[in-house]
């Protein structure tokens, strides 16, 4: 394969260093600023929470010490099955210092799903919620130690959990500190189970030099510093959260409003009441606010999403800049700049640090102005993840001679700015979930009478798309719907599951045999056109 053209620059992204690690980012934020609130919990049931850079550190190191006491290693894995909570940031953390993974678990997922992740990871420690121990304990029934927060996001549980499961509070309470030295730049930390266009999400790994690459890189794109406030109210064990919001404020020594998730009832009074100054949103957010009233007033001066320079930021006087990222390009690697507005609807330009290039599917390299795939460039559990979890194979595919393959469509400009064209992987935006359309057809495909399945994403006003079956069966009819339902209830989550069967005599397809599914995507389209 041809490299081409590239958009190239002065490499920046710094040599990972022994003796930093996300403990010391930690520890740093509380030695140079000890009484800054750097956390504040606003949960819509139950009393608020607030952290000093200070406290924040002791809490992380203490619940080292409680998970280290009780048995977790370095190199175990520890699952994090959690809404939005402070206990989430504090595990995470703690894992780091013990040089554990955290293994971050979407909390929609369904039973089957959550086994996937629990025995692909091999984690035989969960800390979760009341509200999921029961589905915690029969995806992992071989765990070794279940850690449960003693509320749902503020909220009383309506029972008790079982005597096994230990209280949160508890790894806290030990008196202990967490003195475990520095780790190695190079040790995982963290992982994240991505949809891609297999059956089965693959879990993807970022090392301590990940996380700081992020951190660093976030703030610089960002332009953060210790004054600015961020709400966060996209999940935490999501990317957009963790790595595009969390660390870059963290290395900013600014400070976050964690939030249980958006609302847009109270989005602009919360914002006011702790002057908030930049956000991450998402079309979905643009939206519902765009369709309810102007605040008051606000003290946001920059908004960081999809495309950039879209009018209903304009109408607030808030600069949205664009960006792109993933699960395994970690940070951004294109983005807009946050002093001076960009092209409408583009992403933004190259960040320094990765090399991109635009591609045809022959490997030659794309024109300005003409649409090809992206591939990105960076150091392997630097810039770009370290690989996927126990799956030589499956990195090895994504890579191709050091470049990362995104899967995604853009075009890039005679200036250097990017704009998103489309998915070239066969892949849904839910939402904002990424989902694989092979993972609902593989579900939908074991039910019997179902002969052939293709699912497509249909226009949604919301949600972007939302996903719809295309079904050929020997017995088409209410009951064969009702069984689809039922299996896809069972085994995936509920942004994954088919809002609509349709049975269709046969399926477009090319001379190769392959459903061409440009030309059902079109049948939706019209639908929603009339």
């Amino acid at each position: 394969m041809t490299v081409g053209t590239e958009n190239r620059g002065v490499e920046v992204e710094p040599p990972p260093r022994e003796g930093r690690d996300l403990a010391w980012l930690v520890d740093a934020r509380a030695a140079s600023a000890p009484d800054k609130t750097v956390l504040v919990w606003v949960p819509f049931h139950g009393p608020r929470r607030q952290w000093t850079a200070r406290e924040f550190s002791e809490a992380t190191q203490a619940c080292a010490a409680g998970l280290a006491a009780r048995g977790v290693r370095g190199g175990q894995s520890v699952l994090i099955h959690l809404d939005n909570c402070p206990e989430f940031l504090i595990a995470w953390l703690a894992c780091a210092r013990l040089g554990a993974k955290a293994v971050t678990s979407n909390t929609r997922l369904a039973c089957e799903e959550l086994r996937h992740i629990v025995t692909g990871s091999r984690a035989i420690t969960v800390i979760t919620q009341p509200r999921y121990l029961g589905t915690v304990m029969s995806a992992a029934p071989h765990a070794g130690l279940v850690v449960s927060t003693a509320s749902d996001q503020g909220k009383e549980p309506e029972s008790v959990p079982p005597r096994a499961v230990v209280p949160f509070e508890a790894l806290l309470g030990d008196g202990r500190q967490g003195g475990h030295g520095r780790i190695s730049p190079w040790t995982p930390c963290s992982v994240q189970y991505t949809s891609g266009t297999t059956a089965r999400p693959k879990g993807v790994v970022w090392t301590h030099a990940n996380a700081l690459w992020a951190a660093q890189s976030g703030a610089r794109v960002l332009g953060l510093h210790e004054s600015d406030v961020q709400p966060i109210y996209l999940p935490l064990f999501h990317t957009n959260a963790l790595a595009l919001s969390y660390l870059p404020m963290l290395w900013a020594g600014g400070t976050t409003i964690l939030l249980p998730r958006f609302s847009a009832s109270r989005f602009w009074d919360i914002a006011a009441e702790f002057r908030c100054t930049t956000a991450s949103v998402t079309a979905f957010v643009l939206r519902a606010l765009g369709s309810g009233p102007d605040p008051v007033e606000h003290h946001f001066r920059l908004w960081a999403a999809g495309a950039g320079d879209q009018p209903v930021a304009a109408r607030w006087g808030i600069r949205l800049i664009g960006w792109y990222g993933s699960t395994e390009t970690v940070a951004v690697c294109i983005a807009g700049d946050h002093a001076r507005p960009g092209a409408e609807g583009a992403m933004g330009t190259r960040v320094d640090g990765y090399d991109l290039a635009v591609r045809h599917a022959d490997g030659s390299a794309a024109r300005p102005g003409e649409s090809g795939r992206l591939w990105v460039r960076a150091r392997p559990g630097a810039g770009l993840f370290q690989g996927y979890l126990d799956d030589p194979e499956a990195t090895a595919a994504a890579f191709e001679d050091g470049w990362y393959d995104t899967g995604d469509e853009v075009t890039e400009s005679p200036d250097g700015q990017f704009f998103f064209r489309g998915r070239a992987k066969d892949m849904l935006k839910v939402g904002g979930e990424n989902v694989a359309a092979v993972e609902i057809e593989s579900v939908i495909s074991k039910v019997d009478g179902v002969d052939e399945c293709a699912v497509v994403g249909a226009p949604d006003v919301m949600l972007d798309e939302v996903p719809v079956a295309f079904v050929v069966s020997r017995r088409p009819g209410p009951r064969l719907t009702a069984e689809i339902h039922r299996a896809c209830d069972h085994a995936l989550a509920d942004f994954k599951r088919p809002r609509d069967v349709r049975f269709v005599d046969d399926l477009p397809k090319s001379t190769l045999g392959k459903v061409r599914k440009s030309e059902l995507r079109l049948v939706l389209k019209k639908e929603v056109a009339e």
